[in-house]
């Protein structure tokens, strides 16, 4: 499987680290970027050289010596307590960077003792939780609308152009009877034509909303998805599928079935394995599914990186944290999707 470079899973492969960029905002301010450390430190450390200077100039006996011992001692100790004091900051900015939207659930550390540091790390992760809770509100409206949208595209292919179909194949039978001989292998061919284009839109139509999903649920519809990918590809999909699983809702389940299919999609379009694994089970206060393949593995800036993109926000959508993952140098992909249950 293919999978663009810097979207594997949960920090296991990393893209490369670009030096840190300053803001619009900061650019636009102009002049030289002067770290706080050195904002406290050069007063500081000028206040002492100012007394010891006047010091020096107006001597007392013998003293001299211990004036410059003493200015040298007050400067390290300077240096030490302003270092301790920004150290915090720096890694509180280094955090801010490393944060990834597409990977929910990291926060500062609250800084001790408790300090304008600690506050501004703790209003933060409080603008964090707001924007991760908006954007998971509004990436669950659009998948919703979107799936509208597929069960009405699905209901129109089946029940008006796959009808049509089936009528013009009807009537092209009936045509076939009263059709010259020297004619009939081309009324076949028009009907044999008709009928492959009434199987595509039948299949067009269960890709965009399967039937199984709405009628049986989850498992006999990730059943009936791997059999189907089974027959077009002839790819081996082994399934291990716990049947007695938790009640996640059916967003929930539509977007496991979702995942599920875009990672064998993923698989058989981009790794060529021989066979994928496929596993649903429950486990602790989550379920987890679970797609590995024996293909070609993990090739940084694959074409698969709007498929993983989608799948991404699909599992944010719910709350869910996914993972995709190299199996192994050239040995093929893992894709592990936890979806929380949540308890009422």
């Amino acid at each position: 499987m293919v999978f663009p470079d810097g979207d594997v899973g949960a920090g296991r492969v990393m893209p490369v680290t670009s030096p840190p960029r300053r803001s619009a905002t900061v650019r636009r301010m102009g002049g030289r970027y002067i770290s706080l450390f050195w904002r406290l430190l050069v007063p500081n450390v000028t206040v002492l050289a100012v007394a010891c200077v006047v010091l020096i100039i107006e001597p007392a006996n013998g003293r001299i010596p211990a004036l410059v011992g003493g200015l040298l001692v007050m400067s390290a100790v300077n240096v030490v307590l302003v270092r301790r004091a920004t150290t915090p900051l720096a890694r509180m900015t280094t955090l801010m960077r490393d944060i990834d939207p597409m990977r929910p659930g990291h926060r500062l550390p609250l800084p001790r003792p408790r300090s304008e540091l600690t506050l501004l790390a703790d209003a933060f992760n409080d603008m964090l939780d707001r924007l991760e809770t908006e954007r998971r509100e509004s990436s669950m409206r659009a998948l919703s609308e979107r799936e509208g949208e597929r069960r009405r595209v699905a209901a129109e292919l089946h029940d008006q152009i796959g009808q049509t179909l089936t009528a013009l194949g009807l009537h092209v039978d009936r045509l076939l009877a009263g059709t010259p001989p020297e004619m009939r292998d081309e009324v076949r061919e028009v009907r044999d034509g008709v009928l492959a284009s009434v199987e595509d839109v039948r299949r067009l139509a269960r890709e965009l909303r399967p039937e199984a999903l709405d009628t049986l649920g989850l498992v006999p519809a990730l059943t009936n998805l791997s059999e189907r990918m089974t027959r077009r590809t002839g790819i081996q999909i082994r399934r291990t599928l716990d049947r007695d699983l938790p009640v996640v809702g059916e967003d929930a389940e539509v977007v496991i079935y979702r995942i599920a299919q875009e990672s064998l999609t993923n698989a058989v379009r981009h790794g060529r394995p021989e066979t994928i694994e496929m596993t649903l089970r429950a486990e602790a206060d989550q379920v987890v599914l679970g797609v590995v393949d024996d293909g070609c593995g993990f090739v940084a800036n694959g074409p698969s990186e709007s498929g993983i993109r989608s799948m991404r926000e699909r599992a944010l959508s719910i709350g869910a944290e996914l993972r995709v993952e190299p199996r192994g140098a050239g040995s093929g992909t893992r894709v592990v999707l936890e979806v929380p249950v949540w308890r009422r």
